[in-house]
């Protein structure tokens, strides 16, 4: 059943913006609350980007754990949330919640416009606005819906035909979160396979900005911040697995939520995108869907030990599966794709 494009971002919006009210009158209305996690990195990088350590509130706990490469690498969305505040440097924390309440209406605005594309009902765009990874982002300034969005434009983009657009996006979103390589090398390998290398020099000169800022930060701060994080795990769910050397109970602690939301949409990413090109259906959505599941496979042990970490992480390849069903009107894909609704748990429950 369609509806008129915009009622399910409207409904997002709302509950995401209900969802922040809720959280603000439980914390006496403080936007620090939200500097949590690996996100009150976001909140530190936005003042010293610019030099502004001093206007770091003194109610913030981690100022002495200092931003990475890693961290740095990131630069979008801190660096947006800065220039929001028009120079007020106390209104970041509240930038940082607005942006990425906007980050998610849009996104789902996006693949509502997808949707409809592919002659798909509208109405499942609530699974990428509720997307229990993009709430768990809201709620600790996390780059994620931002990152997003970005890709989400630059397949709407693309599949309207404005390719320069589309490599402005994801040029864009890769300064977001450096995941979003896993996509423009989908879009880059479909290019190639077709001989289009006009598309194929525009995805690859999409990089450049990436990789720029990746020097900018070696000469700065002396490493590359995309060699700066945690070491892959070279075998197949390993990260996972690894949690066995704590205790076997810790395996089966952490499994109850990471198989659901991570082992088994990989394995079933791996055999849908395999299977697609082993019967010759090449498109952009079948590589993103298998580059996804593969990046999944060899996630380090600390990510798999935090399923608010895995739900994030394992959005790529939970939107792709979305669009894939959407594309080919497979009612299998796009009913069991409503199941990531029930990953919700973790934010409802906080686990993580």
């Amino acid at each position: 059943m369609k509806t008129r494009i915009g009622l399910p971002t409207l409904i997002v919006t709302l509950i995401c913006l209900f969802y922040v009210i809720g959280v603000l009158r439980q914390t006496d209305g403080d936007p620090l609350s939200f500097v949590i996690y690996d996100g009150h990195y976001s909140y530190q990088i936005a003042y010293r980007l610019f030099n502004e350590e001093s206007e770091i509130s003194p109610a913030y706990p981690h100022a002495d754990e200092l931003p990475t490469a890693y961290r740095f690498q990131r630069i979008l969305y801190p660096f947006l949330a800065r220039l929001l505040a028009l120079g007020w440097s106390e209104l970041v924390p509240w930038t940082l919640i607005g942006l990425n309440i906007i980050a998610i209406a849009i996104g789902t605005w996006v693949i509502e416009l997808l949707l409809r594309h592919h002659q798909t009902s509208n109405w499942y765009a609530l699974i990428y606005g509720l997307y229990a990874g993009n709430l768990v982002a809201l709620r600790s300034n996390m780059n994620e819906p931002l990152a997003m969005m970005l890709v989400m434009l630059a397949m709407l983009a693309w599949v309207k035909e404005r390719h320069n657009w589309a490599f402005f996006w994801f040029a864009l979103s890769l300064l977001a979160k450096e995941t979003s390589l896993l996509f423009i090398l989908a879009f880059g390998l479909y290019s190639v396979q077709r001989r289009n290398w006009r598309d194929a020099a525009g995805l690859g000169i999409s990089l450049l900005p990436y990789v720029a800022w990746q020097f900018f930060l070696f000469g700065w701060l002396g490493e590359f911040g995309v060699s700066s994080g945690q070491a892959f795990i070279w075998l197949p769910f390993g990260g996972w697995l690894m949690s066995y050397q704590l205790s076997w109970q810790a395996l089966l602690l952490t499994s109850l939520l990471i198989i659901p939301i991570g082992i088994i949409p990989t394995i079933a990413g791996l055999i849908i995108s395999i299977r697609s090109i082993a019967r010759r259906f090449f498109h952009p959505y079948v590589y993103a869907i298998l580059f996804n599941a593969i990046f999944m496979l060899f996630l380090p042990h600390l990510t798999f030990r935090e399923s608010s970490a895995v739900i994030r992480v394992v959005q790529g390849l939970a939107i792709t599966l979305l669009l894939l069903g959407a594309l080919t009107q497979s009612k299998r894909i796009l009913n069991y794709s409503v199941l990531w609704l029930f990953a919700n748990v973790i934010v409802i429950s906080g686990t993580g």
